[in-house]
């Protein structure tokens, strides 16, 4: 439904194949990358780091970690609007009850993680497997009743002149796809628990593969069984109302079981990855020392706090501002946009400069079309992205000065040269500008 909402069957088509290659090559760079520079832990962030100084690393952790906790109360309200069917009481996923409840997930999922990361793994591998039978039986009955003139019905949407052009159709789908697969890198941000560090690239390509399978074949087929108007005006959780219409209640029954148990799985997941971030960046000076602390049971407590607390206090601000799931997404893409193009970035680095290829001629080609495409691939969604989401991650970037000096000052450091002190000017700047159009109202929260 995010996607036909303004994109026609021909420009999902394009914009998945965009996405598949742009995200492909990024993930075999993460690939690359972890297998060349083992050492550095954190993935995202700490190639950034590596690759551009402190303050692009910086930038990276405090992106990435934002799009982490915001994409957390995105499935808050995913989650209990996926219930509002169930329990009408929740709606939408942003009234009162639903804040409430979530709320209470919320610090069940805290404690939870704060009894050790092993745990958590082990009951996320648990909802895996659980939520992917009704996505195989969701595929399996839409594919079963597609219907090729239905599918091509205005293919390319130019019986809908609020689509826009092709270009602004593909343009509109783009950060829908990238949601779908931020947190490919998690094997990455997690790399230094890996057992084995060649199990972090093979979890990344592999993750990706499956993944771009599954959300093609949902997308594509349910273009088959209804037109793009039609899967435009459902209501999350869009999949149940498709297979009810294929198969009957029972398919809206199956995947909304599944959908939350998915979204529960996911939330652990990010509720680890999230403190994960900041607890890496701690270690290695990035952020505040504290922020690596851990308790007893090896889990990031001060980063694990802190991640809970601002989910908390986004619940509270999407009931008051009537924030949708998509509004949430939009700006959690964005703000992960910026350790995806320094991750692509430091892979075709060191392809250029041929660091670790002394005796790789052949391998070194390779990795420098692949970083390539993936940087390219990464300036394009920032392009895509729009001025008012990159405005409103702008905003919540400018906090993070405060935090870069302070961990500086902790060890040391000059806290900002003059280059760094002029993207701070302009970041401000544009968090001044991106407050000023939130406060009048030209720039919605939801």
């Amino acid at each position: 439904q995010n996607i036909a909402a303004s994109a026609s069957a021909g420009a999902t088509l394009i914009g998945w194949l965009i996405t598949g290659v742009g995200m492909l090559t990024l993930a075999f760079v993460f690939q690359t990358l972890a297998n060349r520079k083992p050492e550095l832990d954190g993935g995202v962030y700490a190639y950034a780091k590596a690759g551009f100084g402190d303050y692009m690393g910086f930038s990276s952790a405090w992106g990435y970690w934002i799009s982490a906790w915001i994409g957390n109360v995105s499935y808050m309200v995913l989650l209990f609007s996926t219930l509002g069917y169930f329990f009408p009481v929740f709606g939408e996923g942003n009234t009162l009850p639903a804040v409430i409840c979530a709320s209470a997930l919320l610090w069940l999922l805290h404690f939870l993680v704060l009894r050790g990361i092993k745990e958590a793994a082990f009951i996320n591998t648990i909802t895996t497997i659980a939520k992917m039978v009704p996505l195989i039986v969701f595929c399996v009955a839409v594919l079963l009743a597609f219907n090729m003139e239905t599918f091509t019905l205005d293919l390319w949407g130019q019986g809908s002149p609020e689509l826009g052009s092709v270009m602004d159709q593909v343009k509109s789908t783009m950060k829908v796809t990238l949601w779908v697969f931020i947190g490919i890198e998690g094997a990455v941000v997690v790399s230094a628990r890996a057992r084995h560090r060649k199990d972090v690239g093979r979890a990344t390509v592999l993750a990706l593969l499956g993944a771009l399978a599954l959300y093609v074949m949902v997308t594509l087929f349910s273009l088959g069984v209804m037109n793009q108007p039609q899967l435009a005006a459902l209501k999350n959780p869009s999949t149940a109302m498709i297979l009810e219409a294929v198969v009957g209640p029972w398919g809206a029954w199956l995947i909304n079981i599944g959908l939350v148990i998915s979204v529960m799985g996911a939330l652990l997941s990010w509720t680890v990855l999230a403190a994960e971030v900041p607890y890496i960046a701690g270690k290695t000076g990035v952020f505040p020392a504290w922020f690596a602390k851990e308790n007893k049971n090896g889990s990031p407590k001060v980063s694990l706090w802190c991640s809970t607390c601002l989910v908390q206090i986004f619940l509270i601000i999407i009931y008051f501002q009537s924030s949708t799931y998509l509004a949430l997404v939009n700006i959690a893409t964005s703000a992960a946009l910026v350790p995806y193009v320094f991750s692509g970035a430091y892979g075709l680095k060191l392809a250029l400069q041929g660091t670790t290829y002394e005796h790789q001629p052949h391998q070194r080609k390779r990795d420098l079309l692949l970083a390539l495409v993936a940087t390219v691939y990464g300036c394009w969604l920032v392009y895509a992205a729009g001025v008012e989401y990159l405005l409103l991650v702008a905003l919540l970037y400018s906090p993070g000065i405060f935090i870069y000096w302070k961990a500086r000052q902790h060890h040391g450091l000059r806290s900002l040269n003059r280059l760094e002190q002029g993207m701070t000017a302009a970041l401000l700047g544009c968090a001044v500008l991106a407050f000023y159009k939130v406060m009048d109202g030209t720039i919605p929260l939801h």
